[in-house]
This record gives C-alpha cells, structure tokens and sequence, in this order.
C-alpha cells in the first residue's frame, strides 16, 4: 500500500522533487469497481433452487412408495432438478473471471493471487464435501485451476464460443451433471471479460429474445423427458439439455423482471442472498442437517416436508443476510476468502457514516 508521506518538516529552501503520478487506470464495470445487483440477484435464485435439490441427497430421502415413484419427485426432476447448478457454475465463472480483471489493477501477477483464491475455494470445498458429499465447491476449484487458469490468457471471443463447445460436447456424448462444469465455468469467465454485464440495462432485447428461445426450447425438451423413468433419465442427455435451457429461461425471466416494478420486491430478497453466497452455500447444509434431524426427515419420503424446509431456511438467510450486510461489508466466508486470497486482513465492518 501507499502511503502519503509529509515533507512539512523539510526545509523552507530545500528544491522541490516532482514525482510523477501513475496513470490512472479506469477499472471497467465488471471488475469489481462496483457490484452489479443483476448478478447478485441471480445468485440469489440459483441458492433457492440448490438447496431444494441438495436437501433429498443429504437427508436420503426415499423416491418410491410400494415400488411406485411418488409424483412429488418426478415433478422434481421436470421443474428444479439439474435447472440451477448450471446458473450457480456459470455465475462462479463470471466472478472469477471480475476478480481477475480487479486483480490486474492491483497486482502485476493477478493470476498468482487467482491460483490462491482457488486453492482457498478448494479447502472451503474438501471440508464441506464432510457434510454433503457431491457439493460444487471442490469440483469448481478444480476445473478453476485446471481449465479457467490456463484459459485466462485467451480473449473472451475465444473463451466464450470454446466453453460453448465444450457443454455442447458433453450433452452430445449423453451426460450431464459435473461434465458441465468446465464448460459453464469458461462460458461465464468468457462473458465476463467481453463487459456484457455493464450493459445489461440497454440489453432488454436481447434477453427477451434469449427467454423466448429457451422456454420454447424447454418445452420440447421437457416433453421428450416427461415419459423417461429415473434409470432411462440417467442414460440420456435429454434431462441435462433440459435444465440448460430451462437455467437460461429462469435467469432471462429473472433479468426481465428486475426490469420491471417487481425490482422492488425481488431485488431486496434475493440480492443479500447472493452477495453472502458463500456463506448461504455453506450453512445451507447446516440447517438442513440440523433442521431435517428435528423434523424427522432422514431416511422418509416426506417431500411436503422438504418445501416447507427449503422456505424456512430461506426465509432465516435472507433475514440473516440483510442484517449482516448492513453492519458489514463482506459475508463471514466471504471476508476469509478475502484475505487469505490477498494474504492479508481486509476492513470488514462498513465505515460509519461521518457526522456533518
């Protein structure tokens, strides 16, 4: 850091020394000079959706009643099932790829301190995998430092088409799930360095046409997916390719909203959510494990239950995250993150307004 140093002890005669200023560089609009409240509140969606479908894996719950499939979860499959982890993994791309580009202001090797912020990610990842095997933050960390690493010396015209092929790829050859990762990981990093997000406001045409696409392109899929069983869903590519499109109306519909009077309701809601995503990632699990015990989910078939979670559980993050935020500036994972990212302790209580 700089510091002003004082000559007012100097000389009245000493010569006056002419340091040149360093230029001043203008941080572009996704790089982390400023939040964009788009973003945040998509990450507020894609936690709603996780954690509807990270509470049946944790507390086990049961998909058939006397050999039947109960209806519940098969509406499960079609609605929220694989529909918000490629939000969630696009958006981490997005914000690596604004923390690298604030790096660059900061630092002459920012790749440097993105490789640490991945390797924090990845032990934040390691612990929770103890309590909710299968959870997103390691695989993010490692196709961060195996793919966004060495990627990040492309320009987002590259990037962007290249992390498109790559899902592409993926649903061709009939998976889905974390073989997406990589590809949402770069599309998202690519689409932050083209600045996209700084224009979103003129950008209403574009995302109504997107929303328009992707919910006819919904349709079909989930048409094609309604008569699949559970062991034909997991053969077949149709299920993933549907919750891609469906990932894509859901933020489109979102974004189109935040441009209407209905910012209002959903901005407050879903923007502290998303700003303390980290943090509501994690304690998620928590209450889940905690809660779920209480209600005695473990090991039923009480889907009623779940929803009834889920919102709970919402409704105490978005409490928590709006008091918090107005004390703070960071979520408590949020500011670990920070610093060990920088190797350095970072202010962490928001300045008190001065008194005029």
């Amino acid at each position: 850091m700089n510091f002003p140093i004082s000559n007012s002890h100097a000389p009245v005669d000493a010569p006056t020394v002419r340091i040149p200023e360093a230029p001043t560089v203008r941080l572009p609009a996704t790089s982390g000079s400023r939040r964009i409240g788009e973003l945040d509140a998509l990450r507020g969606l894609a936690l709603c959706g996780i954690l509807l479908v990270n509470i049946p894996p944790i507390l086990r719950l049961t998909r058939t009643a006397d050999f039947a499939e109960l209806p519940v979860p098969h509406a499960f499959d079609l609605f929220v099932q694989e529909r918000f982890f490629p939000i969630f993994s696009l958006l981490f791309g997005v914000g690596f790829g604004i923390f690298l580009a604030g790096a660059g202001q900061r630092t002459a090797r920012p790749r440097v301190v993105l490789l640490r912020r991945l390797l924090v990610l990845a032990g934040f990842g390691a612990l929770h995998q103890l309590l909710q095997p299968g959870e997103a933050l390691l695989p993010y960390a490692i196709f961060g430092l195996l793919v966004l690493l060495p990627m990040s010396f492309l320009p987002w015209w590259a990037n962007l088409p290249i992390g498109a092929a790559m899902i592409t790829a993926v649903l061709a050859l009939g998976s889905g799930g974390i073989m997406l990762v990589p590809g949402l990981l770069l599309a998202g990093f690519g689409l932050a360095q083209s600045g996209v997000f700084a224009t979103l406001q003129e950008r209403g045409k574009q995302i109504a046409a997107a929303f328009g696409i992707s919910t006819a392109a919904s349709v079909v899929f989930l048409a094609m997916q309604w008569p699949m069983d559970l062991e034909t869903a997991w053969a077949s590519s149709v299920p993933s390719a549907a919750g891609l499109f469906m990932a894509i109306a859901y933020s489109t519909g979102l974004l189109l909203l935040l441009r209407t009077p209905a910012r209002r309701v959903l901005s407050p809601v879903l923007e502290p959510l998303g700003k303390m995503a980290l943090t509501n990632y994690v304690t998620a699990t928590l209450l889940t494990i905690a809660f779920g015990s209480l209600l005695g989910m473990y090991d039923s078939a009480e889907w009623g239950l779940l929803f009834v979670l889920a919102a709970g559980i919402t409704l105490v993050q978005i409490l928590w995250s709006r008091w918090w935020l107005a004390r703070f500036q960071y979520g408590p994972m949020e500011w670990v993150w920070r610093c060990a990212t920088w190797w350095s302790i970072v202010p962490f209580r928001k300045p008190r307004p001065s008194a005029r």
